[in-house]
């Protein structure tokens, strides 16, 4: 099963609305697909002020169950930045 891991940095400041934010946005793609699977991280260290936050996907990653994740989060902090991982087997 792959699984998708999305990072990106925030303000300090700007941490709960965008915790809020995403979410948000994670419980209404998991509400949308079934067997999809959302967390949300973060690095416990500060960089520069930023925060680093890792959003986390898995279950049914089909082509059509990214492209909802890549338009749903369009709206969250820029740039993203997106890697696919699959378990050893």
């Amino acid at each position: 099963m792959q699984r998708l891991y999305v990072y990106y940095r925030v303000p300090e400041t700007a941490l709960s609305e965008v915790v809020a934010a995403v979410r948000q946005v994670q419980a209404a793609l998991v509400q949308q697909h079934p067997g999809l699977h959302a967390d949300l991280l973060r690095r416990p260290e500060l960089r520069e002020g930023e925060v680093t936050l890792m959003e986390t996907y898995a279950g049914g990653l089909t082509a059509d169950v990214c492209a909802a994740i890549d338009t749903a989060t369009r709206g969250l902090p820029q740039p993203r930045h997106t890697e696919v991982f699959e378990p050893l087997g």
